[in-house]
């Protein structure tokens, strides 16, 4: 049977952990896909190396360009010699997190051994995506898959449902950081 595993909190370390887990199923000749919400950038490591990993992992982002905000607040924001927009979060976000959502569910009929769903509680939490649609979702899950769930926030009946649940908490960071490209992203 397979388990649920959610990773959420303000620590970092959500995406790296699921990302932690899908490598390691590689390395066994395990089919894995990774679906990630509000996000669209395709340079970072866990896109980049797709190819190479061929034919058991695949990745697929529904997401904007741009960081959205439910405060409605505009500005930019640089990170790493990136500069992003913050936008408020429009129809479109919406509709990208329902694609994401509805082709988790056609992944599922092709059994992968692992599907990871990357930023889904925060999608939740941002109210792109409903709580139930996710339950949903997790009601149809192949005996063969194994799912993980990642995002900042889990409401309580993520929790709930899941087999294992890691709470990721910052202990220590330095103050002043810059994301570094083979280890954030």
């Amino acid at each position: 049977m397979g388990h649920i595993y959610l990773y959420y909190g303000t620590g970092a370390g959500k995406t790296t952990s699921a990302l932690g887990l899908a490598l390691r199923s590689v390395g066994h000749d395990h089919k894995v896909v990774i679906i990630q919400f509000m996000k669209w950038w395709k340079d970072t490591g866990e896109y980049r190396i797709k190819e190479k990993l061929k034919p058991y992992y695949e990745i697929y982002q529904f997401g904007m360009p741009g960081w959205i905000s439910p405060n409605k607040a505009r500005k930019k924001i640089s990170e790493g010699g990136i500069s992003l927009e913050v936008r408020e979060i429009d129809e479109a976000d919406k509709e990208m997190a329902r694609k994401g959502l509805e082709f988790a569910g056609e992944i599922l009929k092709d059994k992968p051994d692992l599907l990871v769903l990357d930023e889904v509680s925060l999608a939740v939490h941002m109210g792109l995506i409903s709580v139930n649609d996710v339950l949903n979702l997790l009601n149809d899950i192949p005996d063969e898959t194994d799912i993980v769930l990642t995002g900042r926030y889990a409401p309580d009946e993520l929790i709930e449902r899941a087999d294992f649940v890691n709470e990721m908490v910052d202990r220590k960071a330095p103050e002043k950081f810059v994301s570094k490209k083979g280890i954030q992203f």
